[in-house]
C-alpha cells in the first residue's frame, strides 16, 4: 500500500515521524514532501526518514517546477494570518484581494495534480496525509482543500494526523480568547474523511465539527514506548555535559499567542535562581518564542546561574534536567514517563494543564510552592514526586489509550481508508463495438 504524506515543521516531524516509520515496517511504501520551512531538511528524524527503504524524501521545490512553486509559495504567503500584522499586514491583505481566489485556483490545482500523479500512478489505490489544518496554519487551508479535493477524485483516502497532544485541560487559553464555545479554528477538520487525536482531551476541540464515524483516537504516536525505544538509537550526542551544580532545572515556555503572566515568570526564575547550588535554562517555544519579554529581559539574563537556550532540541534539556518547571507544554509527558519531577506551573498561565488535572501533587499555584519545592529537591532529592496511581492514569489515558501498541493503531486506520480498485483493462473502440455486436 502506499501513502503520501506532508510535513510542515516541528510538530508535524514529532508526531508523524513515528507513524511513517511504523507504515514503512508493514512493508508499505511512501512519498513523503517537505512543504514549510527548507530548514528542516536536516533535521536527524528527517535524516532518519531518507534512510527508510520504501521511503522518498522530497521537499517541495525540489518536486515542482521553478515557476509554479515561485507562484505556489506567493499564495501561500499571502494567505498566512501571522503576516497580518501593523505595516506588512495591509500589504498583505491588498494582495490577497488583488490575487483572489479565482487566480488563486489554477496554481492551487496544478500543483496537487502534479503532486499527486507523482505518487499515485495509473489508478493506484492509496491515502493523502496532513496534520492538522487550522486558520493560523502556515499552509493555507484553501489549498489543501484543493490538494484533497483533487485525491478524492481519484480515489484516494485524505487522513489528519495529529500534531500535538493537548497539554491543556481547559479551553479558553490564548489572548483575546474570552467566549467558552467551539474553538472554529479545528472547523477545517471535516475536510478530511478521517482526524485522528491521541486522546479524548484532544478530541474536545473537534467533536463540534464532525461525528463519531470520522473521528478517531488512537493514543500518542511520538510518546508511545515503541518509538521512544528507536528515537533514543536515532539522536544525535547531546551537546549538555553535566555540570556540579546541586539542582538543574529547566523551564518550558509556550508561545507568545498563549495568555502567560510574565512578570510572575519573571519572579519564579528569580526565586529559583537565589538558591545556591541551583542551575536553570529556560527554554524558549521554537516558533515564536524569542518574541516573548522574558527572553529580552537583561536583568534575567545576567544571573550567574541562568541560561537562555538557542536551538537545543528538548529530549537534550529533559535528560539533563533534575527538574522540569512546565507552562503547559505536551514536550514534558516524555519526562512523566521517565518518572522525573515536572512541576506544572498553572498560576504562571491562563490555562489549566493535563498534568496539573491527572497529577495535582504537581501543580505549583503561587510562589510558595515553588519555594517548597526548591527546598524539597535540594535537602530529599527528586524521588517519589508523583502519585504513581495519579501517573497511570496520565500515561493510560493521554498515551496509551488502554493499549500501549498505539502505532500499529494509526497504521491499520490508514490502511483501512485505502480503497482496493481492480485493475481495468484498457479496451479499444474497435474491441468494445464487437462486443456489443
Amino acid at each position: 500500500m502506499k501513502a503520501l504524506f506532508f510535513l510542515r515543521h516541528y510538530n508535524d516531524i514529532d508526531h508523524i515521524t513515528p507513524v511513517i516509520s511504523k507504515w514503512i515496517d508493514s512493508g508499505h511504501t511512501c512519498d513523503i514532501v517537505l512543504i514549510g520551512n527548507s530548514r528542516f531538511k536536516n533535521d536527524y528524524r528527517i535524516n532518519f526518514l531518507k534512510g527508510l527503504k520504501g521511503a522518498r524524501m522530497a521537499y517541495i521545490a525540489d518536486v515542482l517546477p521553478p515557476v509554479e512553486f515561485v507562484r505556489w509559495f506567493f499564495q501561500t504567503l499571502i494567505l498566512i494570518r501571522s503576516l497580518r500584522r501593523p505595516f506588512i499586514g495591509p500589504i498583505m491583505k491588498a494582495l490577497e484581494e488583488f490575487y483572489d481566489a479565482k487566480r488563486r485556483q489554477p496554481i492551487w490545482q496544478s500543483t496537487a495534480r502534479r503532486l499527486l500523479s507523482r505518487t499515485f500512478k495509473d489508478n493506484e489505490g492509496g491515502v493523502v496525509v496532513f496534520d492538522w489544518i487550522e486558520r493560523n496554519s502556515s499552509i493555507c487551508v484553501e489549498w489543501v482543500k484543493v490538494v484533497l479535493s483533487t485525491a478524492r477524485s481519484m480515489g484516494l483516502g485524505t487522513v489528519s494526523l495529529p500534531h500535538g497532544d493537548s497539554p491543556h485541560a481547559s479551553q479558553l487559553i490564548r489572548r483575546r480568547e474570552l467566549r467558552l464555545e467551539p474553538d472554529t479554528t479545528f472547523a477545517n477538520a471535516g475536510i478530511f474523511d478521517k482526524v485522528v487525536v491521541p486522546n479524548e482531551l484532544c478530541s474536545v476541540r473537534f467533536r463540534p465539527f464532525m461525528d463519531n464515524q470520522k473521528l478517531a483516537v488512537l493514543g500518542s504516536p511520538r510518546y508511545c514506548d515503541e518509538w521512544l525505544a528507536k528515537l533514543a538509537t536515532l539522536m544525535p550526542p547531546s551537546p549538555l555535559t553535566r555540570s556540579d551544580s546541586r539542582l538543574k532545572i529547566v523551564m518550558f515556555l509556550r508561545k507568545s499567542n498563549f495568555s502567560t503572566f510574565w512578570e510572575e515568570v519573571g519572579e519564579v526564575v528569580r526565586i529559583v535562581a537565589g538558591f545556591p547550588g541551583v542551575e536553570l535554562v529556560i527554554k524558549p517555544h521554537t516558533r515564536g518564542g524569542w518574541q516573548q519579554s522574558l527572553t529580552k529581559d537583561v536583568s534575567l539574563r545576567r544571573l550567574p546561574n541562568v541560561t537562555v537556550a538557542g536551538d537545543i532540541h528538548s529530549i537534550y534539556l529533559m535528560n539533563w534536567a533534575d527538574v522540569i518547571i512546565d507552562l503547559a507544554t505536551s514536550v514534558v509527558f516524555e519526562a512523566v514517563k521517565a518518572n522525573k519531577p515536572v512541576l506544572a506551573a498553572d498560576y504562571l498561565h491562563a490555562g489549566r494543564s493535563a498534568l496539573a488535572e491527572y497529577m495535582p501533587e504537581a501543580e505549583l499555584r503561587c510562589r510558595d510552592d515553588v519555594y517548597k519545592h526548591m527546598e524539597k529537591f535540594l535537602s530529599h532529592g527528586c524521588g517519589s514526586f508523583y502519585i504513581e496511581e495519579h501517573r497511570q492514569r496520565f500515561l493510560n489515558e493521554m498515551i496509551n489509550v488502554g493499549d500501549p501498541d498505539v502505532l500499529s493503531r494509526y497504521v491499520a486506520l490508514l490502511e483501512g481508508q485505502i480503497q482496493p480498485k481492480p485493475n481495468q483493462r484498457q479496451i479499444h473502440p474497435s474491441t468494445a463495438d464487437l462486443a456489443v455486436a
